[in-house]
């Protein structure tokens, strides 16, 4: 867990150093955004996909014209149909923009079990996986995004013998400031 929470202090150390070399806080924005998400557990455990929405904030770090760095926390509701499990999530997006206004996404992502069902009791506290999405930004501040997540960590807490991992999808809307 010290490792985790390290790694998270380093990068936004780095980013906010990068930023600030650059000009300062012009490079640096910040922002709200929200949406759906759909998700299911994956590995062992056989379950129908569920429907939530995820909220929360982010900042923007410009590195170059065309590289950002856009660490986010966000509150999700995920899980399965009839285990249902909250998280706070911590991904840390690189985006690279093809065009004006267009970018691709991808970056490490940290996940902590904040509520649930009675399934959250038999699940780890830590997850952790890999987003990758797009994004499209109008000038005005307004963006749009799609993202899948891919879950890396076994989340099983029991003594079974079987894997636990997330997945999702998730398509929202946001503004920076």
């Amino acid at each position: 867990m010290k490792k985790v929470l390290l790694t998270i202090a380093a990068v936004f150390a780095f980013s906010f150093a990068n930023a600030q070399d650059k000009g300062g806080s012009s490079d640096m924005k910040f922002g709200v955004k929200a949406g759906y998400i759909n998700s299911n557990f994956t590995g062992d455990f056989e379950g129908d996909a569920t429907s939530g929405f995820y909220i929360g904030g982010l900042v923007d770090f410009a590195i170059s014209e065309k590289f950002h760095v856009q660490p986010e926390l966000l509150y999700s509701m995920e899980g399965a149909k009839d285990a249902a499990v909250n998280f706070v999530r911590i991904p840390v997006m690189a985006k690279y923009y093809v065009m004006e206004g267009l970018n691709l996404q991808a970056g490490p992502q940290f996940g902590f079990v904040a509520g649930g069902d009675d399934i959250k009791d038999n699940l780890k506290s830590l997850d952790y996986g890999l987003g990758i999405g797009a994004g499209y930004e109008l000038s005005s501040g307004l963006f749009f995004d799609a993202r899948y997540n891919l879950g890396l960590a076994d989340l099983n807490d029991t003594d079974l013998d079987a894997k636990i991992n997330t997945t999702s999808f998730q398509i929202g809307l946001g503004y920076r400031f």
